[in-house]
């Protein structure tokens, strides 16, 4: 019986060295489970520090979440963190490749910053109830008279509460190799608000990370931050031209990093 209990922990190390498949549901899992339990533990932390819904308890929340990266064999190369020194309001828009962007998006959240998520992660359990107590702003995507209302009262919440809110401007994950086409809600909330717009760029996950071959290896994930692109004067007949600026600078910085990350990692075979 004794050998029973031995057969999974020595199969444990066997697969882990042998099966990339078996290392990629091994890391998904755990992924999600911690995140989970995490989110367990910061709950009680979070009602005891603001009382309720606060976004202020993104501090606790990015400071109980920035570990996991290490756990998953990740890296983090940070550039043109003197773009976030920006007072006041502001909307950082990045591209959105898969749920590992929220290690990212914690390894440089600015204080009193919350995000603009699908109202469908509200439901996903302890992970749902901590994204609600960190202010998160959720939105039916699938109705847009609905998107449009929540983005107006949030031009108006930025504004007397003084906070920013990060938004991906691609509307899903995107693991092709190239952004998306924006969708504008983004940019109807910065011109709404009059403030700032920050593009963030996450590096391509593929040298390290494929989902449909099932690969997840240890990897390194360049962040740039390109300087801020104003909207003051501007009104609902420049979001065309606004979004386009935006997805030009930001696609361009994508290819570039992306070539350069892959090349320092290594393609994925």
């Amino acid at each position: 019986m004794d050998v029973l209990w031995m057969i999974p922990l020595l199969l444990f190390p066997l697969l882990m060295w042998t099966s990339s498949t078996f290392v990629f549901y091994f890391k998904k899992f755990f992924y999600v489970a911690w995140m989970m339990c995490l989110a367990l533990i910061t709950i009680p932390l979070c009602i005891l520090k603001s009382g309720g819904r606060d976004v202020e308890n993104m501090r606790i929340i990015r400071s109980m979440v920035r570990h996991v990266k290490y756990f998953l064999g990740l890296r983090f190369e940070v550039t043109g963190w003197e773009h976030l020194q920006t007072e006041g309001p502001y909307v950082i828009i990045s591209n959105h490749q898969s749920s590992l962007d929220v290690l990212g998006l914690m390894e440089i959240l600015p204080d009193r910053c919350t995000m603009i998520a699908k109202k469908e992660l509200i439901y996903a359990g302890t992970v749902g109830l901590i994204c609600w107590l960190g202010g998160i702003v959720f939105i039916n995507r699938k109705k847009t008279s609905d998107a449009k209302s929540v983005m107006a009262d949030a031009a108006k919440t930025m504004l007397d509460e003084q906070i920013r809110l990060w938004v991906f401007p691609e509307g899903t994950r995107n693991q092709k190799g190239d952004l998306l086409p924006f969708k504008k809600g983004a940019f109807h909330l910065a011109v709404q608000a009059q403030v700032p717009i920050i593009p963030v760029v996450f590096s391509s996950y593929s040298s390290f990370y494929l989902r449909k071959e099932k690969q997840f290896n240890s990897g390194t994930i360049t962040l740039k931050i390109l300087p801020k692109i104003e909207t003051k004067g501007m009104t609902s007949e420049d979001i065309s031209s606004l979004s386009d600026k935006c997805f030009n600078v930001m696609r361009s910085a994508f290819l570039n990093i992306s070539e350069s990350v892959t090349q320092s990692n290594g393609p994925l075979s």
